[in-house]
């Protein structure tokens, strides 16, 4: 089985980078730019007509969306129980990872696009301010949720992964997230996890090669 990972820096195909060592696949990175229009190239169009990272080429067919991504990975290395191995948890960590996906992602996205909200000149602050209100609702939940434990779940879990890049997204806008320190303290432990060390050498290396280029 050939896997390639279309991955760009920062972005949430971090989630699948981490899930994929974690599973022990063996698997090809190639590295787009999101900022200099490599996911609007007809190229890359072919794969994902959404131009959006990750997309994970499987023995050539394209799988799209971080969720589904991360379920197809869960079933083809079961011995990682990326999603558990009780069925009853599993479908909460699905849920979770569904959150991140459509609740917490987009509320993160003011922050580095404004304009995709609101093209009203002088308007970029305004859409800043309104989603990260929606974010730090968000970032309570999660804070409560991470109360007295290490993961979401007994274990880690692809729900950890999602959420590891969220949190740290926010952390590169550089926002105020001193209210959190159950988060803080997830994030933490996510450094620790050689799949995490792995995934941050890659990033600032190709971070480092993109801007040479820039």
């Amino acid at each position: 089985m050939k896997l390639q990972l279309f991955y760009a820096p920062q972005t949430c195909a971090t989630v699948p980078f981490i899930t994929l060592t974690e599973a022990g696949a063996a698997f090809e990175v190639i590295n787009v730019n999101s900022r200099s229009g490599d996911l609007k190239k007809p190229e890359f169009l072919k794969l994902n007509p959404k131009h959006k990272v990750p997309v994970l080429v499987i023995d050539g067919e394209p799988l799209t969306e971080n969720v589904a991504i991360q379920i197809w990975i869960a079933r083809q290395f079961p011995q990682a129980q990326l999603l558990t191995a009780d069925s009853k948890t599993e479908i909460k960590v699905i849920s979770l990872m569904a959150w991140c996906a459509s609740g917490i992602h987009p509320h993160l996205t003011p922050n580095a696009r404004p304009g995709n909200y609101c093209d009203l000149p002088g308007s970029e602050e305004s859409v800043r301010r309104v989603g990260n209100v929606m974010l730090f609702e968000d970032f309570k939940i999660a804070n409560e949720l991470l109360a007295g434990r290490d993961w979401f779940f007994d274990r880690f879990t692809a729900a950890d992964a999602y959420f590891y890049w969220c949190f740290m997204r926010a952390i590169s806008f550089k926002l105020d997230l001193a209210a959190f320190p159950n988060c803080h303290a997830h994030h933490q432990r996510m450094l620790g996890r050689p799949s995490v060390q792995k995934l941050v050498e890659h990033q600032n290396r190709v971070m480092a090669e993109f801007a040479k280029v820039a």
